[in-house]
């Protein structure tokens, strides 16, 4: 099996059966990302506990990048803390947008790489990812104002 071909297989498991995808009482901070380009629409949910991220959830709708980014994204950033998640969020954006950008240590969010070559598409992977920074920027308990990609 070749590399694209596993990539692709994650992006759709991922599509498919997304992982921390629901509600989640008692959030910390709760943040809607639209993308007006495509439709693409998702609140990211958080739940801290200090400065680690307990609990993250999303829902909303939107193509099978937007919910596989979305879902790859809660299982990389779940249990770390907000520098770790701020940080991964500059290497995926530096994987989205950069052709010269390293997907080593990236683990299963490397699946995202392909998504470049498409330039109508970042936004889709991003979307989350944008949302996810606001809702780790927000005072606590705070349900903030929707993030747009345009």
């Amino acid at each position: 099996m070749e590399l694209n071909d596993l990539y692709r297989d994650v992006i759709l498991d991922h599509n498919r059966r997304p992982r921390n995808f629901g509600a989640l009482d008692a959030a910390d901070a709760s943040v809607e990302g639209f993308n007006p380009l495509c439709g693409d629409r998702l609140t990211v949910r958080l739940k801290m506990a200090g400065d680690k991220i307990a609990d993250i959830r999303f829902e909303g709708s939107g193509c099978a990048i937007s919910t596989a980014s979305a879902s790859l994204m809660t299982e990389a950033v779940k249990g770390r803390t907000r520098a770790e998640a701020l940080s991964l969020f500059d290497r995926v954006h530096r994987l989205l947008t950069d052709d010269a950008a390293s997907s080593d240590n990236l683990g299963k969010l490397a699946a995202l790489s392909g998504v470049r070559e498409f330039p109508a598409r970042v936004k889709c992977a991003s979307l989350c990812w944008h949302t996810l920074v606001t809702a780790l920027r927000a005072p606590d308990s705070q349900v903030l104002p929707a993030v747009t990609t345009e």
